[in-house]
């Protein structure tokens, strides 16, 4: 098989199930809707309950599209972190750039910025100059003449992620109390329903940021053979780092601000693709948009199914998944060099 035709084929398998996790989402949830009455409104049947019709148009169905955004936008993002750092443990929460994100967005928020299409740019940008700078401090404090070790590189996102929550909790002590039950929701993670057009500002910058990562997969997969061999095949090393980091850093401004800080999706699904599929970067960032999708939206039915009529916040579950992963990838790791 062709590279070309096992990329489309792998494609294709991930997209299919992408569509399979969307539907299954369509038809469970904690409002009692039943699937005649789920197939009667996608039918567009004028005998649908207008009931059914809200809570399938304008609940489900635009929830269903934040959670394949959000959870492809974070599986790219941790993609583009590990090829740049060269270490499959990071990830935007691992390394306090979604802490940093969530700063970012929390003080736009007390600036009275809100979910219309211009305050929800400025949101994004606020989220991203926090992302930026959270990347920025880990990278100086774990930089060595060595490059980048693993167990500084995890301390330092550790302590950058600390010193953010506290500055978050700080931030959160002046927040009207009216407010403050959402912000404590939106910080568990939430891919709850957005109108139309935030909807649309996600989706773009979803797009420019897997755009800026996927430009450079060539150049990750021959970065990842070291920077001396790269440079001598052409690569401008550095400039391929601002363009993924860019991309990245994008990313996870653009979840955390339109569905708060979401852990380890982008731990979980670039190490299972990686298993399944190699270390391809080319392969890896359409799958991961897709794959990442596909978990996040499997994720999101269980946190509105397991204790319906209630329901859980998205990044419970995440975190209850990640946990594991992490801790068995950092242990797989800390073997392999001390055997």
């Amino acid at each position: 098989m062709t590279p070309g035709a096992r990329l489309a084929a792998i494609v294709g398998a991930l997209g299919l199930l992408l569509g399979l996790a969307g539907t299954a989402a369509l038809f469970v949830g904690s409002a009692a809707v039943t699937p005649a009455s789920v197939l009667a409104v996608l039918a567009g049947s004028e005998t649908a309950e207008a009931v059914a019709r809200v809570v399938v148009l304008d609940l489900r169905l635009p929830r269903i599209i934040v959670a394949a955004l959000a959870g492809g936008a974070l599986a790219v993002a941790g993609v583009g972190f590990q090829a740049l750092t060269r270490n499959p443990l990071a990830e935007p929460s691992v390394l306090g750039v979604a802490s940093g994100a969530a700063f970012g967005v929390v003080t736009g928020q007390l600036f009275g910025l809100g979910l219309s299409v211009l305050e929800a740019i400025g949101l994004t940008a606020f989220a991203f100059a926090g992302a930026f700078v959270a990347g920025g401090a880990v990278y100086l404090i774990a930089s060595t003449a060595a490059g980048l070790p693993v167990h500084t590189l995890l301390l330092a996102g550790v302590i950058v992620g600390i010193f953010f929550s506290s500055a978050i909790t700080v931030l959160i002590s002046i927040v009207d109390t009216n407010r403050l039950g959402g912000v404590i929701h939106w910080l568990l993670g939430s891919v709850a329903p957005i109108p139309p057009g935030p909807l649309l500002v996600f989706a773009a910058l979803t797009a420019i940021g897997v755009a800026l990562i996927g430009s450079q997969a060539r150049r990750l997969n021959l970065l990842a053979l070291g920077e001396e061999a790269a440079l001598q095949l052409g690569v401008d090393a550095e400039a391929v780092k601002r363009r993924v980091f860019v991309g990245a850093a994008l990313l996870t401004a653009a979840v955390v601000a339109f569905a708060g800080p979401i852990g380890f999706v982008g731990l979980i699904v670039p190490h299972a693709l990686r298993m399944l599929l190699g270390s391809d970067n080319r392969v890896l960032v359409l799958a991961a948009l897709l794959g990442g999708g596909v978990f996040l939206l499997a994720a999101d039915t269980v946190a509105r199914s397991v204790v319906a009529p209630a329901e859980l916040s998205v990044g419970v579950i995440t975190s209850f998944c990640g946990a594991p992963v992490f801790v068995a990838l950092l242990r797989s790791r800390a073997a392999r060099i001390n055997p």
